[in-house]
C-alpha cells in the first residue's frame, strides 16, 4: 500500500503543480520585495541642491561669457561660459560648469579690468619681485597712458590764463 500512496502522491503532485517540484510564485509563496534602484550621491546631491534653488526662486542670468574667483594664493578660478542663476532675495548667486584654477599671471592682459585693490597690491608685490616676466611692462605700460591723459595744473587763476591766450 505505501507504493500506492507514494504514486497518488507523485501524482497529485502532477495535477497541481505541472511536475515541478519546487515552485515560485503562485498561492500560498511569499511575495518579493520591491527592489528600490539607489541613486549614486552625485545625483541625490544635484536633486536637493535643484530643490533649493527652486525654493529660492533663483532665475538664470543669461550672456554671461567668464566668471573669475579671486582667492588670496593668488589664483583665480576662472569659469568660461558659465551657467550662472540670482536669488537676489536671499542675496545668493550659483555659478555652475567646468573652471580651472590658474595663477594671476596667466589672466593678466584681460583681466586686469576686473583687479581689485589686494589684487592690485599682489600684483605690484610679484612685479617687484621679479616674478612675471615680460608682462609687468604691459601693466606699467597701461598705468603711463592713464597719466598722459590728464593735463597738468595750472598755477594761478584759471580765468586769468584763459585771457592772456
Amino acid at each position: 500500500m505505501t507504493e500506492e500512496i507514494e504514486e497518488a502522491r507523485k501524482r497529485m503532485i502532477q495535477k497541481r503543480f505541472g511536475g515541478a517540484t519546487t515552485s515560485t510564485g503562485g498561492k500560498g509563496s511569499v511575495r518579493r520585495k520591491k527592489k528600490v534602484a539607489t541613486r549614486s550621491s552625485a545625483a541625490q546631491s544635484d536633486a536637493k541642491l535643484s530643490t533649493t534653488l527652486k525654493k529660492l526662486n533663483a532665475t538664470n542670468i543669461p550672456g554671461i561669457e567668464e566668471v573669475n574667483f579671486f582667492k588670496e594664493d593668488g589664483k583665480v578660478i576662472h569659469f568660461k561660459n558659465p551657467k550662472v542663476q540670482a536669488a537676489i532675495a536671499a542675496n545668493t548667486y550659483i555659478i555652475s560648469g567646468p573652471s580651472e584654477t590658474k595663477p594671476l599671471q596667466e589672466l593678466l592682459p584681460n583681466i586686469v579690468s576686473q583687479l581689485g585693490v589686494d589684487n592690485l597690491a599682489q600684483l605690484q608685490q610679484m612685479t617687484g619681485a621679479g616674478g612675471m616676466g615680460a608682462q609687468p611692462s604691459i601693466a606699467e605700460g597701461n598705468e603711463d597712458d592713464d597719466d598722459d591723459d590728464v593735463p597738468d595744473l595750472v598755477e594761478g587763476n584759471f580765468e586769468e590764463v584763459s585771457e592772456e591766450k
